[in-house]
């Protein structure tokens, strides 16, 4: 006998339906042929191709060009407290295979789609869940979804004091929700008194303020490519552009470098980026510069300056769009070769991409320009990507956004 399932059933078109079969979690509003009764935002549906046939199941976003976010495709799935349940118990269990156990009380805990829990986003700094909810149907359960995840967390031991969502994101907006933040009050508990809290990562100590430091408070995917720097730093003299809150500064500090200039166009994260210094002890090794590193590169070219002989790039996203996307290449390549003009023979050079449409290959074809216009080669030392708490879904490109190469100027 045929199951009936409650839900309201959405046909897609051909084109839909292959994207989901290829692996990806997204059916846009121009695939959605029909539906079979008026289904609420939020709502749990069934996705079915032209020919009947049973895709997968997932919550429908009636305000978004994505309209539905796959859940499962799994038909004997049920949508109860049950199966979200187990969703945070597979992406705790999977954080901790993947990363040592140190690294776990500073990490993502969800990454939406990548585990099965599509626009919600969390990440742990210390006793802290930084929240955000990008997705209508996330928003609606995210009474019953919060408490899950802090009872997962704390049955296996772990201390968490409270949750703090971060919804000051533009994503919303396409999703009909209002922009804000704050604590989320869990049942039953007081809510925590302070945003602020205290990291450690590859040894080093970080001031979080998950209320006003950017994005969820701080930027949790480079903390392995921080370690690569840092094994490379021992007796250089570094360059770190883009510093923000000096991650890969204080990391090539730690590492041993002889001395290291941190830089970044916002005084607010050099003064945090100072503050992490003191907070090490390593504020004698370093010096810290407010400035725009499109003007200042140049500048130091003009100077005829050979201070450094390590330059770390590690940019913000140039671009959040394909349409963007040629003029974030030019960007890319203007600094590289800066870079590797103010670099001397054997000196090295880090360098990364934080956006998804700026793809591997062609990120790599912008340094191989510079390298040309600047008359270097560069020796690769390693190709690396997001740190695994921020899993790769293949299929899903959007998952797959982090670039991070080492190389050698010779």
């Amino acid at each position: 006998m045929k199951q009936v399932r409650p839900y309201p059933i959405l046909t897609i078109t051909k084109k839909g339906r292959r994207a989901i079969e290829e692996g990806h979690p997204w059916v846009y509003a121009g695939e959605v042929l029909s539906c079979s009764a008026e289904a609420p935002n939020g709502a749990v549906v069934d996705v079915l191709d032209e020919k009947g046939a049973w895709l997968g199941a997932g919550l429908l976003s009636l305000n978004s060009l994505i309209r539905i976010r796959l859940l499962s495709r799994n038909p004997n799935d049920t949508f109860d407290q049950a199966f979200w349940l187990r969703r945070f118990q597979y992406a705790w269990s999977y954080r901790k295979t993947v990363l040592e156990p140190e690294d776990l009380a500073a990490c993502r805990v969800v990454f939406g789609e990548s585990d099965g829990l599509p626009g919600l986003t969390v990440d742990r700094f210390n006793d802290l869940l930084v929240v955000q909810t990008l997705s209508y149907g996330m928003e609606q359960r995210k009474n019953m979804l919060f408490p899950l995840l802090v009872q997962v967390l704390r049955e296996d031991g772990q201390d968490i004091r409270g949750v703090y969502e971060r919804n000051d994101e533009a994503l919303r907006d396409k999703e009909g929700l209002e922009q804000g933040k704050g604590f989320y009050p869990l049942p039953g508990e007081p809510v925590p008194q302070s945003p602020l809290t205290q990291i450690t990562e590859n040894g080093v100590k970080y001031a979080v303020d998950v209320e006003n430091g950017q994005k969820t408070g701080f930027f949790l995917d480079q903390k392995y490519n921080r370690r690569a720097v840092a094994r490379l730093a021992e007796g250089k003299r570094v360059l770190d552009c883009f510093t923000h809150t000096g991650s890969f500064a204080l990391n090539a500090a730690y590492g041993g470098a002889e001395r290291v200039t941190a830089v970044d166009v916002s005084q607010t994260a050099v003064d945090m980026a100072r503050q992490n210094a003191a907070l090490n002890s390593l504020e004698g090794k370093m010096d810290f510069l407010c400035a725009d590193v499109f003007d200042l590169l140049p500048r130091l070219l003009e100077e005829k300056r050979r201070d450094w002989d390590f330059i770390i790039l590690d940019p913000p996203a140039f671009t959040k769009s394909r349409r963007t996307a040629d003029q974030a290449a030019r960007g890319y390549k203007e600094i590289n070769y800066r870079a590797m003009k103010l670099l001397p023979r054997g000196g090295y050079l880090a360098t990364c991409s934080c956006s998804h449409f700026m793809e591997a290959h062609r990120f790599e074809g912008v340094i191989a320009a510079a390298a040309r216009d600047a008359g270097v080669q560069l020796k690769q030392i390693e190709a690396r990507q997001q740190a695994p708490d921020h899993p790769i879904l293949l299929g899903v490109p959007e998952t797959d956004y982090l670039k991070f190469y080492l190389y050698q100027v010779i």
